[in-house]
């Protein structure tokens, strides 16, 4: 069975999106994310920018494998706004993703149903909007060894198509690097028999 190792999302923020409802204004927004911090930033930004806004409804999921997400309605009926905002996540199957939907109230009750298809439909042309890309689940790992070690240990990088994050070469030398999950098995096989060079992996980022 294939492993899978790769995942959709985005690597800019989308452009912004209107819909409108009786009045009411959605403003559609998605930014790439890897941090509740950066979570955070994305929605204080968006309240100064539209400060006069009634609410500011949001869904974010983080992880390439083990997700985080979150949901939030923001002072509308409860699930009315952040879960179908997260549907559309869902839909779209995208991580390290946040989508915020900023409301102005337009004196029109739109009733919990017309809620739920006005935040889904925002967050909906808001995917539409970003460019959604494809990426590959990488594992870090850093291998030890010692100078004298180094020709080898280049080659076995270069023939695999490796990619080096840090290096620190020294007498005793160590490289950082990352391996797409599915290649893991092999880029053990080819160190194992290299008793003087040992390569560790390191915990999940």
């Amino acid at each position: 069975m294939e492993i899978k190792d790769t995942y959709k999302t985005i690597d800019s923020p989308g452009e912004e999106t209107l819909f409108k409802d009786r009045n009411s204004k959605f403003f559609g927004y998605t930014f790439p994310v890897s941090s509740e911090e950066e979570v955070k930033r994305y929605i204080e930004n968006l309240k100064k920018q539209h400060h006069s806004a009634r609410h500011w409804c949001y869904a974010w999921q983080i992880g390439s494998e083990n997700y985080r997400y979150r949901v939030n309605d923001d002072g509308e009926p409860s699930n009315s706004a952040g879960q179908p905002i997260y549907g559309q996540i869902q839909s779209f199957e995208v991580t390290n993703i946040l989508i915020i939907v900023v409301r102005y109230f337009g004196g029109v009750k739109l009733g919990v149903g017309g809620l739920i298809n006005a935040y889904r439909t925002s967050a909906q042309q808001a995917l539409e909007a970003s460019k959604i890309v494809e990426k590959t689940i990488n594992i870090s790992f850093v291998i030890h060894f010692e100078y004298k070690d180094m020709n080898k240990v280049m080659r076995i990088i270069k023939e695999n198509n490796i990619k080096i994050t840090k290096q620190e070469l020294e007498l005793n030398c160590k490289l950082y690097i990352l391996v797409r999950k599915r290649n893991i098995d092999k880029i053990n096989e080819v160190f194992s028999p290299l008793y003087e060079i040992k390569i560790k992996r390191l915990a999940d980022q």
